[in-house]
């Protein structure tokens, strides 16, 4: 079982819930940016929630199958069309052999999740299938689909059933988008004044937004508490030495722009970091356009902690209402 992709959309990727254990190695976890909708696209075909599937951003690719193929789609909110019939985004539904799925322009969001009854199957690379071009690991080759990929598909562990989510259980786009921040061990080299002004600022996601990282812009330039700059940290007062970053750590080279590193990126460099977005809200991230305004909202550890739990138990009721 396969498809064959007619159009490869732009920067689609096969993605699963990625490779831990290798990020002291300078190999990032990677996986789906939001993996909430990852693995509900993989609960609606009665996947496995790690099983591989495609990642798409902003344009959807166009793909014709050589069976009958269980298919789900989540995340952004694009039309979602079998031979031009119109099927619903948040569901599962059949296509059959020699049918082509196609999609319409994106209305919300950034990133749309296409899961297969059987997961994809291409080789796993370090013990995943998710795609990092940088390390040209994983994947189909290491790099994007193009057109003319011919990309297996594994055998559907049970008959196939056409499920729908009741959206209701998902959880709400905040409006204005609010990131919630735990600030970290460089917080204190940054004044009591620019402190306030991060969370006080309106920041706006830069056309710089990649899987590496999201950078934002807008607001104002860090102020530094003045030091004497250690040996091998260079003259610019955002430098360190070195230092290990976090999933979701905000640097801000030269002070200027801060990037939210995301699944693809380094996992250390000499660029302090202020703190880390929560776990809760890096899903969100993902599915946001250039453009979008967005406020940091700082954190206590307990509240993150909440956060998290809140977001568990969501996920727990989604796969109870799909079994």
């Amino acid at each position: 079982m396969a498809f064959e992709v007619i159009k490869p959309g732009l920067s689609t990727t096969i993605q699963d819930l990625g490779r831990p254990g290798y990020f002291h190695l300078g190999i990032p976890e990677g996986g789906a940016m939001d993996r909430a909708a990852f693995r509900i696209a993989n609960m609606l075909v009665g996947n496995d929630e790690g099983a591989a599937g495609l990642e798409t951003t902003f344009l959807a690719p166009e793909l014709k199958f050589d069976a009958d193929t269980l298919v789900a789609v989540t995340g952004a909110e694009m039309p979602v069309k079998v031979d031009g019939a119109p099927r619903e985004v948040w569901s599962s539904f059949l296509v059959k052999a020699g049918q082509t799925l196609s999609f319409g322009f994106l209305k919300s969001g950034a990133r749309a999740y296409i899961a297969f009854a059987g997961g994809i199957d291409t080789a796993p690379a370090l013990g995943s299938r998710s795609t990092y071009p940088i390390g040209a690991l994983g994947g189909f080759e290491g790099r994007a689909v193009k057109a003319g990929d011919v990309v297996p598909v594994g055998k559907a562990s049970s008959a196939p059933v056409e499920r729908t989510l009741d959206r209701s259980l998902l959880a709400r786009l905040p409006d204005p988008v609010e990131l919630r921040v735990l600030t970290g061990l460089y917080w204190h080299r940054l004044t009591q004044a620019c402190q306030a002004r991060f969370f006080a600022d309106e920041w706006t996601v830069a056309p710089e937004a990649d899987r590496m990282g999201y950078r934002f812009r807008g607001g104002h330039p860090m102020e530094f508490v003045p030091r004497e700059q250690p040996f091998g940290a260079g003259s610019d007062p955002s430098n360190i030495v070195d230092g290990c970053y976090s999933y979701g750590s905000i640097q801000v080279p030269g002070g200027q722009e801060p990037i939210v590193l995301h699944r693809d990126a380094v996992s250390g460099g000499g660029y302090f970091t202020l703190g880390a977005v929560i776990s809760a809200d890096m899903d969100l991230i993902g599915q946001l356009q250039p453009n979008t305004k967005v406020r940091f909202v700082e954190v206590t550890m307990d509240e993150a902690l909440k956060a998290r739990a809140e977001r568990k138990d969501r996920l727990a009721r989604i796969r109870k209402s799909l079994s």
